[in-house]
């Protein structure tokens, strides 16, 4: 078997009562102290994660500009240096080979950030799909990255550096942002429905990061949070986990991103055609939000039905991602299903151990702040 990979945190992970689990070939936390109080922490303070599994890739050269646009659904011909925008990397059919956050670090210079469970598959990608003349590095094994997220964020971060964070607005980014004497790349895009921060720092200087921002934050309430709070937060604010909402066959239209698909761009790019097909005729399939009338909690693959299916008819689809959200209460999930099913407030049933649960469609994201 092969051995679980591990980020420059996991030495610290211990001392702060991590339970790790095999997320993806990573042996990571998926909580320090409860999935709930941590999922919590982040909506009302702020929690901070190690997502150093994340992967990262620089493109630059003089073709850098041109090479990104035609991996890339989402249009930078007007991207600024030091602005980010979300896209997805998609197969020539439309599916998806991963969704990611594209850093303008000079005029022919980007920074890819991919996720963990896709590195291998998306550099390969990337590599043989690159056009130009262009340097493709993967820097992920050197590259750590912490995420402070929640309502006081800034205020904790800011105690600790002399840059000006108000100025870093949405999506945008700081390059050598001095953090507690640390270099780190600081970035405002978030994964979890709340204002808060990414820093991309050197790997070695990672775990006295994590320590120093946790000591700062302690008055204020931040705590240290797992995987598990980190799925529930973005869940809630309906942002895709790839594997679930979004796949090889799962199209970024299908999954509800198509803000992040420019096919007005006129840059071409892979799965275009595809993309700009299934716009004219309409998506088949679609993501939408459901809510559990009857008892239970969809969870991941179960089916979903139309409520007027009889036994014997098939599924219109099925969960891809469900819990009991901890801030509204409610048994909530997202569903792939048939696109004639997905009209608000549709009712609809999901299979939970062999029984068909009541349930409707509802509006989504669940949560915003």
């Amino acid at each position: 078997m092969e051995a679980l990979k591990r980020t420059p945190l996991f030495p610290l992970y211990a001392d702060y009562g991590a339970k790790v689990i095999d997320f993806g070939g990573w042996e990571l936390p998926v909580q320090f102290s409860s999935i709930i109080d941590e999922h919590h922490a982040v909506r009302t303070q702020a929690g901070l994660f190690d997502v150093s599994h994340m992967g990262e890739v620089t493109i630059e050269g003089p073709d850098a500009t041109a090479c990104v646009q035609y991996l890339i659904t989402n249009d930078i011909s007007n991207l600024q240096i030091n602005q980010a925008v979300y896209a997805a990397l998609c197969y020539p059919n439309g599916g998806t080979v991963d969704d990611l956050l594209v850093y303008k670090q000079g005029e022919q210079k980007y920074l890819l950030v991919i996720n963990a469970s896709n590195i291998d598959k998306d550099v390969d990608w990337i590599l043989s799909h690159a056009t130009g003349d262009v340097t493709i590095e993967n820097v992920s094994s050197k590259t750590a990255q912490l995420a402070l997220q929640g309502p006081v964020a800034e205020k904790v971060l800011q105690r600790m550096t002399a840059t000006d964070l108000s100025e870093i607005a949405y999506f945008t980014f700081k390059d050598d942002v001095e953090v507690a004497g640390i270099k780190a790349l600081v970035s405002r895009t978030g994964y979890t429905g709340e204002d808060g921060f990414e820093l991309y720092l050197d790997a070695a200087e990672a775990p006295a990061l994590w320590e120093k921002i946790l000591e700062e934050g302690k008055a204020d309430g931040v705590v240290p949070c797992g995987l598990g709070a980190r799925d529930t937060l973005r869940f809630e604010a309906r942002l895709p986990l790839y594997g679930q909402e979004l796949g090889p066959d799962i199209s970024p239209l299908e999954a509800g991103i198509g803000f992040a698909v420019k096919l007005q761009k006129e840059a071409d790019f892979i799965g275009k055609e595809a993309l700009q097909k299934q716009k004219e005729e309409g998506v088949s399939r679609k993501v939408v939000g459901i809510e559990l009338i009857g008892r239970g909690i969809p969870r991941n693959g179960y089916p979903v039905y139309s409520a007027d299916a009889a036994e014997t008819d098939e599924a219109i689809g099925y969960v891809t991602s469900g819990t009991q959200s901890p801030t509204l209460k409610k048994n909530l999930g997202l569903a792939l299903i048939k696109a004639d099913y997905a009209l608000l407030g549709t009712a609809l049933t999901v299979e939970i151990r062999g029984k068909r649960i009541e349930a409707v469609t509802v509006k989504a994201p669940f949560y915003k702040r």
